[in-house]
């Protein structure tokens, strides 16, 4: 009412009652607010309804009348345009977003003011408020953060090959050493050494980011590969989802297409720890809380980095001050089924002088050039099948079907029955063969390939 009146429509001269159907459906939010100041315009005959034929309405309204931004207009045109909608009305700031969904022309306003003028009304557009108060200085531009390259890393190019592995193949990666080895360093770059999106994964990755209200301003298309970090005191709703009015996406969503770094994984809540299982396996997660139900993708790749015991010492001639049933109960917390599903496990020292002497690891630069011809040659390889990267392969389809030599496959399978390898674990060895295969041009893995692989899958993993 107070926005109406603000722009000298008076149209509210007696009760109105709006019905939002289909009533079963649970609605919240403010997105409705102008949906619903147009449906009374449009009733009062204050502006033409054919502006509004097949045309999604989405914004808030403040008092004055002026069209605030919502989370979640990506998403919403797009579930519009498949409802046969043609035309989205949004607020200015969210134009961007609503731009990028095809054959949906984009009506954006400031105002309601603006809308109403646009449709064959007649409004004025009211003083606003901040103009009633001193001009406000400008705003500085948002910094965009520290520039990272992997070339900041020195000392450690074992590890940076394996993170190199694991961009090309799309392979979750564990970091274990002790402190100042460089671990959080180099997961910290790992997003750096991988492509930009390609567009149908921007286009969700963006949506996601809508919805969570984290699209900085002026941001149209998420194209490089996010990385999230939450902190190890983090709720299972702040990594996975959640929300009790409208569902929120957690960081295993926000990092779609992207990383998903867990810093020191031994001190997150072990509950929390397994409730990533289920994206790592099918690359979303499903929430339910009392009467909803959302299904967000998360398909991400996930870096885990802890120390080897609670100290942190034992290792580089540092003693460490942990029992044997400390160690053991530390990194216990990292459950079996969630180490059978990370594919590389990477033991990171602390750098040598000798070490050091070699110099600065490669750049993002040449490495994401590495990791994009790997994976076009996987592409290619696997074209006609649902997956793109090899980490997505699954082991039945890998052994029958990719023409690794059947002899290799034969010796993993009789690891297995050693006990050397679990099952899972022979399946993701056979996975990594074929991205160093990749990595290295090879027309099919080998001795070399299967070599490196099991060294990348066997680190210092306890269920191996």
């Amino acid at each position: 009412r107070s926005a109406l009146e603000s722009c000298g429509l008076e149209v509210l001269d007696s009760r109105v009652t709006v019905n939002l159907s289909p009533a079963g459906l649970h609605k919240s939010g403010s997105g409705f607010d102008l949906a619903i100041a147009v449906s009374v315009l449009l009733a009062a005959g204050r502006v033409g309804p054919t502006s509004f034929d097949g045309a999604v309405i989405i914004g808030e309204l403040a008092l004055d009348g002026s069209l605030q931004p919502v989370r979640g207009v990506l998403p919403a045109v797009l579930a519009a345009r498949g409802q046969g909608i043609t035309r989205a009305i949004v607020p200015a700031a969210n134009a961007a977003e609503a731009s990028l969904v095809s054959g949906v022309e984009t009506a954006a306003f400031a105002h309601l003011a603006e809308l109403v003028r646009w449709a064959g009304g007649n409004a004025q557009t009211p003083v606003s408020i901040g103009g009633l108060l001193p001009d406000a200085p400008e705003p500085e531009p948002a910094a965009s953060g520290p520039h990272v390259d992997m070339a900041d890393v020195r000392g450690q190019h074992d590890a940076v090959e394996a993170l190199t592995a694991a961009g090309a193949g799309g392979h979750h990666v564990f970091l274990l050493g002790e402190p100042g080895s460089g671990k959080t360093m180099l997961a910290s770059r790992m997003h750096t050494i991988l492509p930009d999106l390609d567009d149908d994964t921007a286009l969700v990755a963006t949506s996601l980011h809508s919805l969570a209200g984290t699209l900085r301003d002026g941001e149209a298309l998420v194209r490089r590969p996010p990385i999230l970090t939450p902190h190890h005191s983090a709720t299972m709703a702040a990594l996975v989802g959640g929300g009790h009015a409208r569902i929120t996406p957690g960081a295993a969503s926000l990092a779609h297409g992207g990383v998903l770094f867990l810093d020191e994984a031994a001190q997150f809540q072990p509950s929390v720890l397994d409730a990533l299982r289920e994206p790592l396996e099918n690359g979303e997660v499903h929430i339910h809380r009392a009467g909803l139900h959302a299904r967000l993708p998360a398909r991400f790749q996930l870096l885990l980095a802890a120390n080897p015991c609670p100290c942190g010492g034992g290792r580089q001639g540092r003693a460490c001050t942990c029992s044997a049933q400390a160690r053991m109960r530390y990194l216990a917390r990292l459950s079996g089924p969630l180490l059978d599903r990370i594919d590389i496990t990477v033991r990171v020292d602390t750098p040598t002088r000798a070490d050091l002497a070699r110099g600065p690891s490669p750049s993002s630069a040449s490495l994401r050039e590495r990791v994009a011809e790997a994976r076009s040659r996987g592409a290619r390889r696997l074209a006609g099948t649902p997956w793109t990267l090899n980490a997505q392969v699954p082991g039945r389809w890998i052994r029958a079907s990719s023409g690794i030599d059947p002899r290799m496959v034969a010796d993993l399978d009789r690891a297995v029955e050693a006990g050397t390898f679990s099952m899972r674990g022979a399946d993701r060895v056979l996975r990594l063969m074929w991205t160093i295969a990749d990595l290295n041009g090879a027309a099919r893995p080998g001795e070399v390939e299967r070599g490196l692989a099991i060294w990348l899958r066997k680190g210092d993993n306890p269920n191996d």
